[in-house]
């Protein structure tokens, strides 16, 4: 039995030898396995860490151009609002000059609306009552032409129309203030903000 126990021992060893070369080669191969799979993991981390990264910059750039003409926007929406208050305070203050300029100033649109020489001028109440004669005396004086003073008035600022028949000839200052706006707003918002 002995010369039995020595081959089984001989076979056992020769086994466990074999098993523990099989168990150290697949753990070798394990090891090169699961580095190469770390190696992947690794770049594929920093590839998307990368896009990621370019993709956090790409939005924050946008966000920042977007935030940059949301300003631009809201500060070109402040100047055309302050250039609208200049031609509406401009507006307002045209009537509040003194009666003598104001009626000179009435005068001059009359004269350059004139188109036949016989219309009637059209002011509103208020400047009908306290100007309305003295401006179509001064044209009629200094151009020879036959204005007639409205009897009816018109609600607007100030100003004039002129007409005759169907035709009129709009001398508003809301007429001429909005030509105004379109033709200065560039020179008026350089004056302002320079």
């Amino acid at each position: 039995m002995r010369g039995t126990e020595k081959i089984i021992a001989h076979i056992q060893a020769d086994a466990k030898a074999q098993a523990d070369a099989i168990i150290e080669a697949a753990a070798g191969q394990c090891a090169k396995i699961k580095a190469e799979y770390e190696a992947k993991a690794a770049a594929a981390y920093e590839e998307a860490h990368r896009a990621l990264a370019a993709e956090g910059e790409q939005r924050l750039d946008g966000a920042h151009r977007m935030n940059e003409m949301e300003a631009k926007k809201a500060a070109l929406a402040m100047k055309q609002k302050q250039v609208g208050e200049a031609f509406d305070r401009a507006l307002k203050a045209i009537p509040q000059l003194p009666e003598g300029e104001y009626g000179d100033f009435l005068v001059k649109l009359a004269k350059g609306a004139v188109v036949s020489g016989d219309e009637e001028v059209i002011l509103n109440s208020h400047d009908r009552e306290l100007l309305g004669e003295r401006v179509v005396a001064s044209v009629n004086s200094e151009m020879g032409t036959h204005l007639t003073l409205s009897e009816n008035s018109r609600d607007f600022a100030g100003g004039l129309i002129l007409k005759r028949g169907n035709i009129e000839v709009n001398a508003t200052l809301e007429l001429l203030m909005e030509l105004a706006r379109r033709e200065l707003s560039p020179e008026v918002a350089r004056i302002l903000f320079g």
